[in-house]
């Protein structure tokens, strides 16, 4: 009926046959489909079309869901119930139906696939997919594979790695244009197509006719939901609304392309033919339903705005001119405040950014004059509208996937490809407005990044739709909309704009899409060829690209620290990272070759144009504006690169692309302006910029910028410097670092620039930026793989380094294709070169190591390079670390004792093009400065360190190394007074000048320096350094001719050489030179004034250098030429002896290398060696100066002070968390160890370790020892067979846990009590097998009340701590050990009494009933209970703690709640875990003996005084004393049973005798005598024993059985009977026989009993190994009780040692013939009485039931000890399985999923769909398996968490990677093995329950894991 109604509706012309009667079409569809199947495969199939296209106008009606939609839920109402998604759902099948023709649908999707060719994967997958990527077969750096193709191709060795999927992508197996067929997986490698069947017509004839329709409808839907918000922003709900009803029909489309190749031809047919489309949407016909839509879509298309310049370009391509580019660019900055508006000529800016308005604006070229293109996008197909409706929607997830997956369809892949180019600005605009901009951004590059990968797509793309023009000028359009005036240089006058850092398009880094799409096409060398080609695109480029130049700008503040730290400079350096850096490194990749030498001509060309335009937009002249700095200058860093790579690859010759010198001169002030800031910012000078500036300084020289921000500086410096005059360079660098002022060979001088305190690293700044510029040779000469090595090198002096992070710190050319990827060839084979592997190591403090690479002794020996290790370090004190493991290196090889100085490095040789570099170490200037910085250091001017003198001797040696050959000694001879009246040295080359004796000095100084002072009295003219004694100074003047006194300023110098320049240049220019400059350098007023003194010097370099040696050597006369005893040393200069060593030793080669170079340098150094120098008289210094010079001493000396302290207090420390740590020296002085050696101690002493006395306990003050408790599941998981149980990895394996310790008691336990009464069911098992507590300690002591003050101040203390006090939690005052509660020592000594260690000679029937006595007698307890005194109040507290440690459902085990049984069965059960956890401790048996060796101070004495004295206060009553019936016969048998309705007790031989045991030693008053303890050991033996004949008669067969129980009744009567295990077992078989224990035998038992023959080796051994445990935790109760030491032995004696040890055996037992168990009874009435007694009790209960008779007997005694589940040796095998595995509630993919190591329970980290009353599942699971500890491997992380308790913490990772690192989180995805030693670790932690202990970083989880 609906169809009917809707079609009426329609109302179009139907034909008449087509009006079926509505129910029957809705009855039978597959009739239908196939009567118009047949209509359409007759010849002339025109009825059927018609009929077709009116049934479907009819079913796919546009107007029902979204009319539905709209009028909201009223008319879904109306429609009766099924409303919209009824008829929608009508819909889908009515096409299913249609498609398939009449069939089945599902049959007719099998018979599509068949014919699917699947040649490519194209598997589309979304955000955080795993895939892989592997860089071996990838041609293309974005190739993807998704893990089935992976694992399915062959991948080994190569360099791969898993990763998860950002943004989504596509797997490209079987494309061979992204990756090399070798990597294709089996079933994509190429098929031939001839192999694959045609696909038959009628098949798919279907599908073309319904599927226009169909997509025509879809689109109907989205033009109709779409509403043009007002905003021009959609709002998001209706936007989701529309999607989520039309999410049938895109799954729908999306289930149709995966059919395969067939049916997405058909698709792409259907989505790109022009004539459907046409025909369709202008077919409207009278249908006000459809009008409405098409007029909606119109509206959506005009709002797509194609009024801004980008868009008339799109359109303006129409036909493009052959040679000119279609954008005739001057400089693009459209109007920013309106972007719509078309005629720029009458705008005025109206947002206020003044001076935009005057920048010259876009000129479009002159075929875009025709209007009507400007409209509208016009869509020619479904495609183009369908991508269209995507980005107005955003780029809905389910449309993407649909888009992308069609893509293994060629020819969709190029119309696709196209269209979205067509969009391309469209869908930036709409991006850039859009709130999700980030979810919307990953869509856009999960699309591009499937499109631009492709060279060939790319290529055609660009030739045929000017992909390139488009995206340059969308980039422009978008950074164009937050564009300021740059305040750089001339703020008033500045026309230069530049990008706002604070905008939400730069931070949020909206433009990445753009940015990433064309550095992806940019790498294909075709299409950057056509870029670097098109002169229009390179000027509209660098105008882009000076968009950056100069951003975020800094202003040093100077007076108040700035209020608001602004972090835009995250967003400016990633700005120029990704937006101008990376496309020049893709550009740079292609210029490799000589033949590409025009591209880069056209580059620098541009470039330089575009630097002339920003000097003359900001006004520049020849001084940058003070205290600002900008780290942003993206154009001097093209230009820089391209040059280099032009001399490197291109062999261009360097002057030919080099501008003139005044172009020279400004390009190097702004890199030298960053270079100098720099060493202000590490000088504090701009401290009150806040934190950030530090941020800007390091980011800029951190590895991942440092190739493409101070690289390029510098190197773009030493082009400047190479060819600019060197004293004009070298004045304006000092200039730069305003330390000109400082250079005075007076001893005072005023700076007017800089404070005094930044006076020093100002100069050291200055000497360290020379050095670097000339010994750096990363673009001058080195090749790339020696630039690998330097760098690696670098890296690994500062600190060994792991694989990772070296990858991650040498910077790699971050163009992907460069050839230098990390892990590539070069990478290993130079790594292995210089390195060596310390494979991880593990400390027994748990710290674990990752593999770490430390450099080669060779490397320190020769390649450790300090330049380059100061220009790569972000933080100095890495600089500092890298000297301070060269001087360790030279200290253990023996090479230099004391504290050498850097190395002096030789340099690769310079590529000739910048020979001129070295002219800066031959001009006058440098020497003028390293000479009067050698004079001030001799003369001990303040201000000036070592590291100033190591500079100045490494620029002189620098100079040495790279001098002029051809310098001859005679010429140098000649040269008289006359020729050096203007400067101070004769020539420019340094040899010669070295030697230049320079006498007089005229300085200006200040007149209170002690120059002035004329006629000083005698004593002080050593202090007035050489001022010139009057007597003498008229003479001087006249005999010297006046220019003698040389007075030199670099200001002034470099004035002159740059008007020089400038004149040259042009006559015009004369007028720049500012005059205001001049005046910065004049004294502010309040100073004094300045005057000229005259000096006397009479010093050469080669002179001053000698004293120098002298100085530093502290001995007069100490150089000594070499080559005076050995001539040898100047024809083989390399002497290894001088190349590593402090000071003196590089005097020393300089002195050497100047004496090589010229026969004058050696013989005037000979002759200077000769005269004996005066002694140089200590210093009288002035007050003031004293001072000034103290002030830096003594804050030196403090702080090297403090160092030594801190170093001090470290090592006291490490040395006493030995001591107090050591694992395995049982220390005597700790009171708590118990010692028999001295028994005439009568009380124990403890010391307190908060207030430090030290006294016994007493009842009022009582001492207790610090405890940790915590309930622990450990035993439980003992199992009993060896085999391990492995982490399940896949469906079939899954671990039951039903045996397991804990499950078999359990099991035990509940079978007592059905069938007994429940209070004795609870005194004959332990529990505490899970959730039992154990108490552990660190062995030290305090009193009680000191611990509550220390807790309450815990309380108060502010500080987070990573423990809750509030629960107890504190760390123990003196070793910082974690614990929970205080167990008070029992007053009295450790040490029992002499009288009770005395053996008595009572027999055993005494002992008994004195046992028996003492149990009955309440409280005999020294301490009376009644009167409470502080101990029993502590006890009890204790106790309550010990109660609270673990979870109810681990104590209450009784049927009647509350019971006092209950009780009683946990107290003894915490003395049972401990024990038994002990003994697990020491490897689950005692034979290494000694003390014990878990090396934990035990507590269990006190521990059993506590629980002793609780237990007391339950009296068994003495009937139900279970010690009766293993002492005495009980005659009135029967009466026991004659009470059928109460429940029997449990018969004794079902006893657990340990705990028995426990039982009657916890119920004995204490301190327990020995002989008693012994005498319970006795009596419990032959129970014992008994239980174990019986096991054994139950295991073995009948013919056995009958066989042993004749053999042992005939040797009954000897005198041994008793002691004969023969004997005794024939008696309890005879015994038992009568009950009906055997008579259940028969079929089904056969399968327990064991097919072994028992010969009685085996029989004795089975009975030993019955009875070891019971020995074993025997042993040890009596080690802790009464202090003897336990004795070790082999395995095999265990039995019969530990028998004597307790007492056991009789002392005259012979050792000779073979061990018999039995010996060791001693049965206290006769036995075969006794036994019969108790086998009666069973035969009773097996009357009934006795199949559950028979299982209680055989109990299995043999634990093993618990392990982990075993992991699988790759990770990769547990990622696969469990990263996929769903959760059990939801059923879906946890996003955070973790797997229990302790019983391999698959969990949800911090999963809402298990959360069970707020706990979190992992919570839960720790509590439930491990009583509050679990062990959890988080699969997506590799890493291990533990959780104890309310707190948690990361524990680390047990997988590494080849190169021994953790992969936390799998950012790097390598392969991970499992590392056994760490798993190793992480069981031992778990198993001696020191996770506490060992791992420091906990936190509180607040159930939320």
């Amino acid at each position: 009926m609906a169809a009917a109604a809707a079609a009426a509706a329609v109302g179009g012309s139907q034909s008449p046959q087509a009006e079926l009667p509505a129910p029957g079409l809705a009855l039978d569809k597959a009739a239908t489909a196939a009567h118009l199947k047949a209509a359409l495969s007759r010849p002339d199939n025109r009825a059927g079309a018609e009929e077709l296209q009116a049934l479907l106008e009819r079913v796919l009606s546009a107007e029902r869901p979204l009319a539905a939609a709209a009028d909201g839920e009223e008319a879904a109402a109306a429609g009766g119930g099924g409303g919209a998604g009824a008829a929608e759902e009508e819909a889908l099948e009515w096409c299913k139906c249609l498609l398939a023709g009449g069939g089945g649908y599902d049959e007719f999707c099998a018979a599509v696939r068949a014919y699917d060719p699947a040649a490519l994967c194209g598997l589309v997958w979304t955000a955080n997919f795993v895939a892989y990527r592997c860089r071996t077969c990838g041609i293309s750096p974005c190739m993807s594979l998704c893990a089935e193709c992976f694992h399915q191709g062959d991948h080994t060795g190569h360099d791969f790695n898993m990763f998860r999927s950002q943004a989504g992508g596509a797997c490209d197996c079987g494309d061979s244009n992204v990756m090399r067929e070798s990597g294709f997986c089996k079933r994509h490698q190429i098929k031939s197509s001839s192999n694959i069947p045609c696909v038959p017509k009628d098949l798919l004839m279907m599908s073309e006719f319904v599927l226009p329709r169909f997509i025509f409808c879809l689109i109907q839907y989205l033009r109709e939901g779409y509403n043009e918000p007002a905003a021009d922003v959609p709002s998001e709900k209706d936007l989701n609304k529309v999607l989520q009803l039309l999410e049938p029909q895109i799954s729908f489309l999306e289930d149709l392309t995966k059919m395969g190749g067939a049916m997405r031809s058909v698709l792409t047919q259907v989505l790109t033919n022009q004539q459907n489309y046409k025909d369709l949407t202008s077919g409207l016909g009278e249908n006000a339903c459809a009008k409405k839509s098409h007029e909606k879509y119109l509206i959506a298309l005009k709002s797509s705005g194609l009024t801004y310049p980008e868009d008339k370009l799109v359109y303006g391509i129409q036909e493009p001119s052959a040679g000119t580019s279609t954008l005739a660019v001057q400089g693009f900055a459209g109007a920013t405040g309106t972007l719509g508006q078309l005629d720029s000529s009458d705008e005025e800016d109206q947002d206020g950014s003044q001076g935009l308005g005057k920048r010259k604006r876009v000129k479009l070229s002159s075929n875009t004059k025709d209007q009507s293109i400007m409209d509208v996008l016009k869509h020619k197909s479904f495609l183009e509208e369908l991508l269209f409706w995507t980005i107005k929607y955003e780029f809905p997830q389910k449309m993407v996937t649909f888009l992308l997956n069609m893509l293994p369809d060629q020819e969709y892949k190029v119309a696709f490809t196209k269209t979205f180019v067509q969009h391309y600005a469209f869908i930036m605009k709409t991006l850039k407005k859009s709130h999700e901009s980030d979810t919307m951004s990953n869509r856009i590059v999960h699309i591009s990044v499937q499109l631009f990968s492709n060279e060939e797509l790319a290529r055609q793309v660009t030739e045929e739709c000017q992909l390139l023009d488009i995206m340059v000028t969308v980039l422009l359009y978008m950074m164009e909309s937050c564009l300021i005036k740059s305040e750089l240089q001339d703020e008033e006058n500045s026309l230069h704009v530049v990008v706002n850092c604070g905008e939400a398009l730069l931070k949020n880094n909206t433009y990445w899409p753009l940015v990433s799409d064309f550095i992806n096409i940019l790498s294909h060398q075709s299409v950057a060829k056509r870029f670097l080609e098109d002169h229009g695109l390179l000027v509209t480029w660098m105008n882009f690209v000076s968009f950056f130049q100069g951003m975020n700008l800094n202003k040093r503040e100077l007076n108040e620290h700035v209020e608001f730290e602004s972090q835009t400079y995250y967003a400016a350096f990633a700005a120029e990272l990704e937006a101008c850096a990376q496309p020049m490194w893709g550009l740079l990749s292609h210029c490799k070759v000589r033949e590409t030498q025009e591209y880069t001509r056209n580059v620098v060309r541009y470039c330089l144009e575009a630097l002339q335009d920003w000097f003359d937009a900001i006004n520049f002249v020849d001084e940058p504006a003070p205290n600002q700095v900008t780290f942003h200058l993206p154009l001097h860093r093209y230009y820089a690169m391209f040059l280099s790579k032009a001399v490197k690859c291109q062999e261009l010759d360097l002057d030919s692309v080099l501008p003139d010198q005044e172009m020279l001169m400004k390009l190097m002030i702004h890199p030298l302006q960053i270079q100098a800031s720099l060493a202000e910012i590490h000088s504090n000078m701009w401290v009150r910029n806040g934190l950030q500036i530090k941020g800007q300084a390091m980011t800029y020289v951190q590895s991942h910028f440092c190739n493409s921000m101070i690289d390029p500086d510098i190197y773009l410096l030493q082009v400047c410097a190479s060819r600019l005059d060197p004293d004009y360079f070298i004045s304006s660098v000092f200039e730069r670092f305003k330390v000109v002022d400082l250079l005075t060979m007076a001893s005072q001088h005023q700076n007017t620039v800089l404070d005094a305190e930044h006076e020093r690293s100002m100069l050291e700044g200055a000497l360290t930026f020379l050095v670097i510029l000339l010994s750096l040779r990363l673009h001058l000469g080195m090749s790339d793989d020696e630039i690998l090595r330097a760098e690696m090198v670098a890296q690994l002096c500062m600190n060994d380094r792991t694989h990772s992070s070296l990858l991650d710190l040498i910077p790699e050319n971050p163009n992907p294709k460069s050839g230098i990827i990390p892990g590539s060839y070069s990478f290993e084979s130079v790594l292995s070169a210089v390195a060596d592997f310390k494979a991880p190591v593990f400390e027994p403090g748990g710290s674990m190591q990752q593999g770490m690479y430390t450099p080669k002794a060779e490397v320190w020996d020769q390649e450790f390079d300090p330049v380059m290790v100061i220009l790569r370090t972000v933080y100095r004190r890495d600089v500092q670390s890298a000297m301070d493991r060269y001087t360790a290196f030279l200290k253990q090889s023996g090479k230099f004792p004391g504290n050498p100085w850097p190395p002096y490095k030789k340099r690769t040789p310079l590529h000739p093009s910048y020979k001129g570099l070295m002219r800066l170490l031959h001009c006058k200037t440098l020497h003028i400065v390293l000479f009067t910085l050698l004079y001030k250091i001799l003369m001990d001017h303040q201000n000036l360190s070592e590291h100033v003198l190591c500079m100045v001797l490494y620029l002189i040696e620098l100079g040495l190394e790279n001098s002029a050959e051809e310098e001859s000694d005679e010429e140098a001879s000649v040269c008289g007074p006359e020729r050096c009246h203007d400067s101070w040295f004769p020539g420019s080359n340094l040899v010669s000048n070295m030697r230049h004796f320079i006498n007089y000095v005229r300085v200006r100084v200040p007149e209170t320096a002690p120059e002035v002072k004329r006629d000083s009295p005698a004593s002080t003219s050593s202090d007035s350094l050489g001022s010139l004694q009057s007597s003498r100074r008229p003479k001087v003047l006249q005999r010297e001719n006046s220019g003698t006194a040389q007075v030199f300023s670099l200001v002034a110098e470099r004035r002159k050489k740059f008007q020089e320049i400038i004149n040259r240049s042009s006559s015009e220019a004369n007028q720049v030179v500012r005059p205001k400059t001049s005046n910065k350098w004049s004294a502010p007023g309040s100073a004094p004034q300045l005057t000229t003194a005259i000096l006397e010097i009479k010093e050469s370099i080669l002179s001053l250098l000698i004293k120098l040696h002298h100085k530093l050597s502290g001995k007069q006369n100490s150089y000594y030429p070499p080559w005076l005893d050995d001539i040898e040393i100047l024809i083989q200069p390399e002497i290894p002896k001088y190349s590593h060593g402090d000071g003196i030793t590089a005097v020393e080669r300089i002195l050497l290398k100047a004496a090589l170079q010229s026969r004058m340098n050696k013989r005037i150094i000979e002759e200077i060696c000769r005269k004996v120098t005066p002694p140089v008289p200590p210093k009288k210094v002035t007050a003031a100066e004293k001072k000034t010079l103290d002030k830096e001493e003594r804050r030196q000396k403090a702080r090297e002070r403090q160092q030594k302290l801190l170093a001090e207090f470290a090592s006291r420390q490490k040395s006493f968390m030995e001591t107090a740590m050591d694992v395995d020296s049982p220390e005597n002085d700790i009171p708590m160890e118990i010692t028999a050696a001295e028994p005439q101690i009568s009380e124990a002493v403890y010391d307190c370790v908060i207030c430090g006395q030290s006294g016994p306990s007493s009842e009022d003050r009582p001492t207790g020892l610090v405890v940790l408790l915590q309930a622990s599941s450990v035993l439980g998981q003992c199992r009993d067979n060896i085999e391990p149980k492995k982490l399940p990895i896949t469906e079939e394996e899954q671990i039951y846990p039903w045996d397991t310790c804990a499950a078999v008691h359990d099991v035990r336990l509940s079978l007592l009590q059905r069938y007994f009464k429940d209070s004795s069911c609870l005194l004959a098992v332990s529990i505490g097998w899970e959730g039992g507590v154990y108490v552990q300690t660190c062995g030290h002591t305090l009193h009680i009340d000191c611990h509550k003050s220390y807790m309450e101040s815990l309380r108060n203390d502010q500080v987070l701590q990573g423990f809750s006090v509030d629960k107890g939690e504190f760390t123990c005052p003196l070793c910082r050990q974690f614990a929970n509660s205080v167990l008070p020592c029992y007053p009295g000594s450790n040490v029992e009494n002499n009288l009770w260690q005395r053996p008595s000679n009572k027999n055993i029937q005494d002992l008994i009933k004195e046992v028996e006595e003492l149990q009955g007698r309440p409280g005999a307890f020294p301490v009376s209970i009644s009167s409470e005194t502080n101990l029993s109040k502590e006890m009890e507290s204790v106790m309550k703690d010990i109660k609270n440690t673990t979870q109810k459902k681990y104590r209450d085990y009784s049927k009647t709640p509350g019971s006092p049984d209950n009780d009683f069965l946990f107290m003894y059960s915490v003395a049972r875990t401990n024990l038994e956890l002990e003994l697990i401790h020491r490897g689950g048996n005692l034979c290494s003996g000694g003390a014990s060796t878990a090396g934990k101070r035990s507590c269990l004495n006190q521990l059993f005084h506590v629980l002793a004295l609780h237990m007391r206060l339950y009296s068994i009553d003495s009937e139900y004393n279970p010690w009766r019936k293993l002492t005495q016969l009980v005659e009135e048998v029967n009466s026991q049973l004659g009470n059928e309705e109460q429940q029997p007790e449990v018969p004794i031989l079902y006893h657990d005798v340990t705990s028995l045991l426990l039982i009657q030693i916890l119920m004995m008053p204490q301190p327990l005598r020995k002989d008693h303890f012994t005498c319970i050991v006795k009596v419990l033996f032959t129970l014992l024993y008994t239980q174990a004949l019986v096991a054994l008669s139950v295991k073995c067969s009948e013919e056995d059985r009958s066989a042993w129980k004749h053999t042992g009744a005939l040797k009954k009567n000897t005198c041994d009977a008793e002691k004969s295990h023969e004997v005794l077992l024939s008696f309890v078989i005879s015994e038992l026989s009568k009950g009906k224990l055997y008579h259940e035998e028969g079929t089904q038992e056969c399968a327990m009993v064991s097919p072994i023959a028992w010969s009685p080796e085996s029989m004795e051994k089975y009975l030993q190994d019955f009875c070891l445990p019971f020995l074993r935790i025997t042993s040890l109760l009596q080690h802790h009780l009464f202090g003897e030491d336990l004795p070790s032995c082999q395995e095999e004696e265990e039995f019969s040692v530990l028998s004597s040890c307790l007492g056991l055996l009789p002392t005259f037992y012979q050792t000779e013939h073979p061990f018999i168990s039995a010996s060791c009874l001693d049965w206290p009435v006769p036995a075969f009485d006794i036994i019969s007694q108790w086998c009666f009790e069973i035969n009773g209960f097996t009357e009934r039931h006795a199949e559950q008779g028979k299982a209680l007997l055989i109990q299995e005694s043999r634990w093993k000890l618990p392990h982990l589940l075993q992991l699988p040796e790759n990770y990769n095998t547990i990622f696969q399985y469990y990263h996929r595995k769903t959760c059990s509630v939801c059923t879906k993919v946890p996003k955070d999923p973790a797997v229990c190591l302790v019983c391999g329970t698959f969990v949800c980290l911090k999963g809402l769909c298990c959360k069970q009353q707020s706990y979190c599942e992992c919570v839960l699971h720790s509590q439930n398996c491990g009583a509050g500890t679990g062990i959890f491997l988080l699969i997506n992380a590799s890493v291990i968490i533990i959780i104890r308790g309310h707190r948690f913490c990361l524990w680390g990772s047990v997988y590494l990677d080849a190169h021994g690192e953790e992969d936390r989180d799998l950012r790097r995805g390598k392969p991970l093995y499992i590392c056994k030693e760490r798993y190793k670790v992480l069981e031992q932690q778990w198993i001696s329950h020191t996770f506490d202990h060992i791992n420091k970083r906990w936190g509180p989880h607040y159930n939320g894991l």
